[in-house]
């Protein structure tokens, strides 16, 4: 979510850890954040001090993007903040 508008649905499949395996389909808000997933999504290599890491990351967060529960029973996370999330295509990866 970003604000009231649906960025996206992930639907869980499975583990690998660290990290949850999710399906990802596209809402209305995607278009708006999708360049910079896709750019995330080619971060692979080195990068000891984490600033490449951090240059694709922080436009995303800076977003105010967060992850909120279908049921609205929990407090929603941050992206990037309270959890990490990776976007290829239809595929995702969660840390939280």
């Amino acid at each position: 979510m970003q604000g009231d508008v649906l960025v996206g649905e992930f639907s869980e499949y499975g583990c690998d850890q660290p990290f949850l395996l999710a399906r990802f389909t596209p809402g209305p808000g995607w278009e708006s954040v999708r360049p910079l997933f896709e750019a995330l999504a080619t971060y692979r290599g080195s990068d000891p001090d984490g600033l490449r890491f951090v240059a694709l990351a922080k436009p995303l967060q800076d977003w105010g993007l967060a992850l909120a529960p279908v049921d609205g029973q929990q407090t929603p996370l941050q992206l990037f903040k309270d959890c990490m999330v990776c976007i290829n295509g239809a595929e995702a990866h969660l840390r939280c």
